[in-house]
């Protein structure tokens, strides 16, 4: 029979462990990326929209005339939104695509000890 090492003893708390283990790993996206890129997306196509079309010369049903920054705010508002949720449910299905592909891999527990 082969000789084996004893299981090395855990200097923190004395307790003996294997130092090497299988884990499995999965891949995420990261999801505020695609929240941010979606809301950049969105005032995008809101910027877009507001020079797009010329609405501001008309006067609206309450009488009031809004101006370019006004009309680009509302848009960023509702299109921002919209970018976000689209930007989340991107994600979400990238996720679960990516999610599904599990790696299993060797692990080795390591103490590290620092002096302050």
């Amino acid at each position: 029979m082969a000789d084996q090492a004893p299981t090395p003893q855990n200097p923190v708390d004395g307790s003996f462990r294997d130092p090497i283990e299988t884990v499995t790993v999965r891949r995420s996206p990261r999801y505020g990326v695609f929240l941010v890129l979606g809301a950049g997306l969105g005032i995008l196509v809101a910027m877009i929209l507001t020079f797009a079309f010329n609405g501001t010369d008309q006067v609206s049903t309450s009488g009031v005339t809004y101006s370019d920054t006004q009309v680009f705010g509302f848009l960023a508002l509702f299109c921002g939104a919209g970018g976000i949720l689209l930007g989340g449910v991107v994600a979400l299905v990238l996720g679960s695509m990516v999610g599904r592909r599990t790696v299993d891999v060797r692990a080795e527990h390591a103490v590290v000890r620092t002096q302050d």
